[in-house]
């Protein structure tokens, strides 16, 4: 952000460097991927950013005051756009859209070829603001609700900057979080005590493993909903599944069909979930929403080209 302070005199004021500018990296992944739910997007969205900044001139490089609040201005604008176009793209997506799950590298799979901390999904820090319950309830945000949000609730961007990105004078913006903050009170996704949590998922995995429908049932919101995402590319349910017994019935006939499958419980998105293996590679991550102790959402994501932080 910004300075409050006067500006230093340009000849007075220390050149950034590459490394500082390389330094704000971090900040534009975890700012772009909490904006469009995708790693490859936010990844995009953060080298066309840099790129901008090096097609500067070294005098109008010079006269930006923060660099870091430049690159995070010019990133949202650029996640802005995609936002806009990405509801037509979405609207051509073959059967649901699940945003792009997240691995906790510190957890697992820090020796995958090519890994290390350049990778987008090392860069993010996992916290609530990336759960995957509060993802999906951005996806039902407008793009300019959802960059005022993002801005300024997470990551404390006051409104006369959030309006340099979204293009609105502050008022305006301040209205878009206040309608964004209702969005999040009524989806009413409880936070679970991670711990709590675990115990559900393991009991899931257990009942799962044993093909014991009638606990699956007993672990599921009667109402629950399972929503699987596998882009066109591999075979997922092209519709929400709804119902404790039709969820157990379906994952019962997908353990039938993949006998060899392995399931890990795994950090996803900072929270317990799933991932299904066969032969060492990861087909399914699956991320969890409860309430009082029961699974109220399943998000399975299947879809390959989502799943490659999480090869191995």
């Amino acid at each position: 952000m910004t300075s409050r302070t006067e500006p230093a005199p340009v000849h007075d004021r220390p050149d950034p460097g590459p490394g500082v500018i390389a330094g704000e990296h971090r900040q534009l992944i975890n700012v772009a991927y909490r904006l469009l739910g995708s790693l490859a997007e936010a990844e995009d969205a953060a080298q066309e950013a840099f790129a901008r900044w090096y097609a500067l001139s070294p005098r109008q490089q010079e006269a930006i005051e923060s660099p870091g609040a430049w690159l995070t201005t010019v990133v949202g604008r650029i996640c802005l756009d995609v936002l806009g176009s990405a509801r037509a793209r979405r609207e051509r997506y073959v059967g649901e859209w699940v945003p792009e799950p997240l691995p906790d590298t510190t957890e697992w799979m820090t020796g995958r070829p090519g890994g290390g901390a350049t990778d987008p999904a090392d860069q993010i820090a996992l916290d609530e603001s990336v759960d995957m319950a509060f993802l999906v309830v951005l996806e039902s945000m407008t793009p300019a609700e959802r960059v005022a949000f993002i801005l300024h609730d997470v990551f404390r961007y006051p409104f006369n900057e959030v309006a340099a990105v979204v293009g609105r004078t502050p008022a305006a913006c301040r209205q878009l979080a206040t309608s964004a903050r209702r969005r999040v009170r009524a989806a009413g996704s409880p936070v679970v005590p991670t711990g709590r949590q675990a115990r559900v998922i393991k009991d899931f995995k257990h009942a799962w493993e044993t093909k014991n429908i009638a606990a699956i049932v007993g672990l599921l919101n009667p109402d629950a909903t399972m929503i699987a995402d596998g882009g066109g590319l591999v075979g997922a349910a092209l519709r929400p599944v709804v119902g404790a017994a039709e969820i157990a019935a379906y994952i019962v006939a997908i353990g039938d069909q993949a006998p060899d499958m392995t399931l890990l419980v795994r950090s996803v998105n900072g929270r317990p979930g799933l991932v299904a293996q066969r032969a060492g590679t990861t087909v399914t991550v699956a991320a969890f929403g409860l309430a009082d102790d029961l699974i109220t959402h399943i998000w399975a994501v299947r879809n390959p080209e989502k799943l490659q932080p999480w090869t191995a």
